[in-house]
């Protein structure tokens, strides 16, 4: 399993509050910094890392009246008050390996709808290539019952998802699943590895972690692993709450490794194949017709004829100059927008509409050729 560990390219690691925090709500310092130091050496081998941490509420719940914590409302006040105490804590360890950090918040909503994915994963894109961390959390102030995840270790997952990365690597109270709770059955059993993640495997899951710190358990380490596993990619679950869980993951630390059989692209490219059905068209000439073939992205230069009255973030129809389909994807421009910029060079695009969104209309990484 530790080539997974050393050919990942792109990893997402996943801290919990209790990690974060300690039982009084103050940053654990020492932690922290060890964990920027193995991220700064796994940076350092050319690997791109998102860190997704839990702990606002952890650090901002000492402020509030305990009373207040009860309701919904209080839970999101000491995420406003602990959410800078958190990136205040995080900054501080990072400086200390020269690593800018990336403050990102989101909402189930920017995982689930199509423009706002498509937005969250370009600034991403940017912020890993401008060398930051980008730091993902759970937005807690504006979140409701209804719509919020309740954890981040299925927010990982999502992230890891929408930038396909290699490996998701959740920092736990345990090291890994139990075939039981070992906190209380003596007869648990470690499971080291899964290929897959069965029904049986859900549910040994339940109940949330030792220290009461968290919301997430390994019920919902199990949720997030499987969200992986359908993105491609491969999900560790191992004990953070050691002085430096990476560098130990890398020694051979007790761990449970979930690998799918498929890669993140692969995966890609099996959702796009199965999952979009177009709301328009876009015609393309001979030579972006070639160039898509080949692996290019589609540029406005090579737009003939748009169709229809999609939006951003929208699914499309990809044609020849026969009125041939040859492949679907995830358009970046509005309808209206791609016919402004229909045989327009990429450095004309901002003149033309005021502002340019990407540089392709639709990105090689949202797009299938059709057989």
């Amino acid at each position: 399993m530790m080539d997974r560990l050393e050919n990942a390219a792109r990893i997402v690691v996943k801290t919990g509050s209790a990690l974060i925090a300690d039982a009084d709500g103050q940053p654990r310092h020492d932690w922290l910094r060890r964990l920027a130091v193995d991220i700064a050496k796994w940076r350092s081998k050319g690997r791109e890392v998102v860190l997704v941490s839990s702990g606002a509420i952890a650090l901002g719940k000492s402020r509030l009246p305990k009373a207040a914590l009860r309701r919904l409302d209080g839970k999101q006040a000491a995420a406003a008050l602990g959410q800078p105490l958190l990136m205040g804590a995080l900054s501080s360890a990072f400086d200390s390996v020269d690593i800018p950090i990336a403050q990102t918040l989101l909402t189930l909503e920017d995982t689930e709808r199509r423009r706002r994915w498509l937005n969250a994963r370009a600034t991403l894109a940017v912020l890993l290539k401008a060398g930051t961390l980008p730091v993902i959390n759970e937005n807690d102030t504006v979140a409701t019952e209804e719509i919020r995840y309740g954890d981040n270790d299925r927010l990982a997952a999502r992230v890891a998802q929408m930038i396909s990365a290699d490996l998701l690597i959740l920092l736990s109270d345990v090291d890994g699943l139990y075939t039981a709770d070992p906190h209380i059955d003596d007869a648990a059993e470690h499971i080291a590895a899964l290929d897959d993640i069965t029904p049986e495997i859900e549910a040994m899951g339940g109940g949330t972690g030792a220290s009461g710190v968290g919301s997430g358990g390994m019920e919902t380490k199990i949720a997030a692993a499987k969200i992986a596993h359908t993105a491609g990619c491969a999900t560790v679950i191992t004990r953070g709450n050691r002085e430096a869980p990476l560098s130990a993951l890398e020694q051979g630390a007790r761990a449970t490794w979930i690998t799918p059989a498929i890669s993140p692209g692969t995966a890609r490219r099996t959702w796009l194949q199965g999952h979009l059905t177009p709301e328009g068209s876009i015609t393309v000439d001979d030579g972006a017709a070639a160039a898509l073939k080949n692996g290019a992205s589609l540029l406005p230069v090579g737009i003939a004829g748009v169709e229809g009255n999609f939006e951003r973030g929208s699914a499309v129809a990809i044609k020849s100059t026969k009125g041939i389909i040859i492949a679907k994807g995830v358009a970046a421009y509005s309808a209206s927008d791609a016919r402004r910029i229909a045989g327009k060079q990429t450095a004309d695009v901002e003149a033309v509409l005021g502002t340019a969104h990407r540089p392709a209309v639709v990105h090689r990484d949202d797009l299938v050729l059709e057989n």
